[in-house]
């Protein structure tokens, strides 16, 4: 299956979601090109980005997990022909 260069937006706003996130995060490792991640304490929050190589499913699967967390939103940008 074809790989796309991806990037996933994390924003966790509850704190004890956080360990779940990184676990996703090492279940899908092999795909992970880099991360960065900034926590915002005056708004409570911490913002994740996510640069993937991965095929579209393995992309899918991880934001649309990322997403049924609770307390954590994810979208993700894929780039057209990189």
């Amino acid at each position: 299956m074809e790989s796309r260069v991806s990037v996933i937006s994390i924003m966790v706003k509850d704190e004890e979601a956080a360990g779940a996130v990184n676990e996703l995060l090492h279940e899908f490792r092999q795909y992970v090109v880099g991360r960065m991640g900034i926590p915002y304490r005056e708004r409570g929050i911490s913002i994740i980005s996510v640069v993937l190589d991965a095929p579209g499913e393995a992309t899918s699967s991880l934001s649309g997990k990322l997403g049924m967390l609770k307390g954590v939103s994810a979208k993700t940008l894929t780039a057209k022909n990189v």
